[in-house]
């Protein structure tokens, strides 16, 4: 990361086609300020209109991943369309991420909590130190996570996001792995590896594809089976139209490796 930028909220960095997003507020614990989600908007935007991006990593400076929504700036501004404005940047921030055309993977260590949580769960992949932990935690304080309920409800089953809803309690990373609200716990020091071989699965995919295969994807969960399969039979014949297509079938056939066109 360039320190030249080290107080910016958000650092990017770009490495063959691979994106990192850190959130970079560690005194905070990476609570999502509104400069913050402004930044993240802001990236999201360019990255989302840029074919050169292949993937994107979502990381953190410090020993938080994310603490959820900065509360101390919350309480200073206490009226209704203040905090309407509010939830409404922070769900459009969410909804960017699985709007985006590329994958998008957490990589999280320490504590995500509130909001935090539900960034890990509206990524498309996350991927946790063992001695990460999950909560949403509004609970605690008065405050049922709304919000980070969508995101949440969406990964585990009804029952395990609304007891975690309700108590506010925490659970440890390979939990989170068990009920699906990550993909994997791995030993801290494995960390940084664990984001770096799936990213490099990911890249040796036909970008074609998976761009089609992210965008169905989300679009088919929202219909009726037989809605969802008439998309997907139409998405697929598209994607059967595409160069990679072609060359990766071929590829198979003459048993080499495909040189993707994409």
């Amino acid at each position: 990361m360039n320190m030249n930028r080290a107080s910016e909220p958000l650092l990017r960095e770009n490495d063959g086609g691979i994106v990192t997003l850190q959130l970079n507020r560690p005194l905070q614990f990476n609570a999502l300020s509104e400069e913050l989600l402004d930044a993240l908007q802001r990236e999201l935007d360019v990255i989302s209109k840029d074919p050169q991006v292949r993937c994107v990593v979502l990381s953190a400076a410090g020993k938080a991943f994310c603490a959820g929504h900065d509360l101390r700036e919350m309480r200073g501004q206490p009226e209704l369309d203040y905090y309407k404005a509010l939830f409404a940047r922070c769900s459009r921030v969410m909804q960017g991420i699985q709007q985006l055309p590329v994958p998008v993977i957490a990589r999280v260590q320490g504590v995500a909590t509130a909001a935090g949580c539900q960034l890990v769960a509206s990524c498309d992949l996350a991927i946790a130190a063992e001695s990460a932990r999950f909560a949403v935690s509004g609970i605690n304080v008065g405050l049922f996570c709304s919000t980070p309920a969508v995101a949440l409800s969406r990964n585990v089953s009804s029952k395990r996001a609304f007891d975690m809803l309700v108590t506010g309690r925490f659970v440890n990373a390979a939990t989170a792995a068990d009920w699906g609200l990550i993909n994997d716990a791995v030993a801290d020091e494995d960390l940084d590896a664990a984001v770096a071989r799936k990213a490099a699965e990911i890249l040796a995919k036909s970008p074609t594809a998976v761009r089609y295969g992210k965008a169905m994807f989300y679009r088919q969960k929202q219909m009726e089976l037989a809605d969802a399969y008439a998309y997907a039979s139409d998405v697929m014949a598209q994607n059967m139209m595409e160069e990679d297509a072609c060359e990766g079938i071929d590829a198979f056939l003459e048993k080499r490796q495909p040189r993707w066109r994409s």
